[in-house]
């Protein structure tokens, strides 16, 4: 019997079905378990022990954190790492990090209030985009091109009724309507593709199925992917970068990456590099 995977997500969607049907190729036995079934706390028990691998897919960066933490405290091996997904989760602490380890992200400000919203307005200029600090798939992300609808703008943020949820970034609008998702898997990058915003939307997000094309793998990607690796560790990562003028740079860090997209756009049997790394892992 081959070594035996847990897929834990919140869902089956087309990467979690590909991975479980690959797995017999590569001497696995993956299942899926659900992340709202695992009831963990007791170091003792034996949910997720009894596999040797779990790889946390779950939408959710709580989530995926939660698990991951006390997964590995009980013993279990993750993928990715509970400090991995943590960091990923957070995108003012990601950036932070990034930042002091020479990998370039955006400038940015932590808005926490109107008065610092006011104040990030003033020193970064309009267009900016306003985006919660927790949260991913393009949720809530917004662009405000001019001052006098600004103020009305984040009249909605302050009106969330959760402190977490009025957490936000300001950074200069930049990549001129495209970004660059780039697909790691196991400190390898494994596809590149460019998503350009289309219709009516002008948000490039692998999620909203905007327009992409396959991109070489350009020495100036492959070292900032190897940068962030090295920063928070081998894992799968989805790693998605703006072209700026000075080169490119790390918007977000995706814990749980959806890699259909990127396969359509590049061809690359990602499902396949997975199941490899985690050979890998067990060799």
């Amino acid at each position: 019997m081959g070594s035996k995977v847990a897929v834990v997500a919140d869902r089956i969607a087309w990467e979690e079905r590909e991975l479980i049907q690959r797995a017999d190729t590569f001497g696995l036995t993956v299942d899926w378990v659900n992340d709202e079934s695992l009831c963990l706390g007791d170091p003792a028990a034996p949910s997720v022990r009894d596999y040797d691998v779990l790889l946390v897919r779950s939408r959710s960066y709580t989530r995926g954190g939660l698990v991951a933490s006390l997964a590995e405290a009980a013993g279990a091996r993750t993928v990715n790492t509970a400090r991995a997904i943590h960091a990923c989760e957070n995108k003012a602490a990601l950036r932070t990090v990034l930042r002091a380890a020479g990998v370039p992200v955006p400038d940015f400000r932590l808005v926490l209030s109107r008065k610092d919203f006011t104040q990030a307005l003033e020193e970064l200029q309009t267009p900016v985009v306003l985006k919660p600090v927790f949260g991913g798939m393009g949720k809530r992300v917004t662009l405000i091109r001019h001052t006098d609808t600004a103020q009305s703008v984040y009249d909605y943020v302050e009106d969330l009724g959760h402190a977490f949820e009025q957490a936000c970034l300001v950074e200069p609008y930049i990549g001129g309507g495209t970004s660059v998702r780039c697909l790691v898997v196991g400190g390898e990058l494994v596809g590149a593709a460019e998503f350009a915003s289309g219709g009516t939307d002008w948000r490039n997000n692998a999620a909203l199925g905007n327009d992409s094309r396959a991109l070489a793998h350009d020495p100036d990607i492959v070292k900032i992917t190897d940068a962030v690796s090295a920063e928070l560790g081998p894992g799968i990562y989805g790693i998605d970068l703006f072209r700026t003028d000075d080169g490119y740079v790390v918007n977000e860090v995706n814990h749980a990456p959806g890699f259909r997209a990127v396969a359509s756009a590049t061809g690359a049997d990602v499902p396949s590099a997975i199941a490899r790394y985690v050979q890998e892992l067990l060799a």
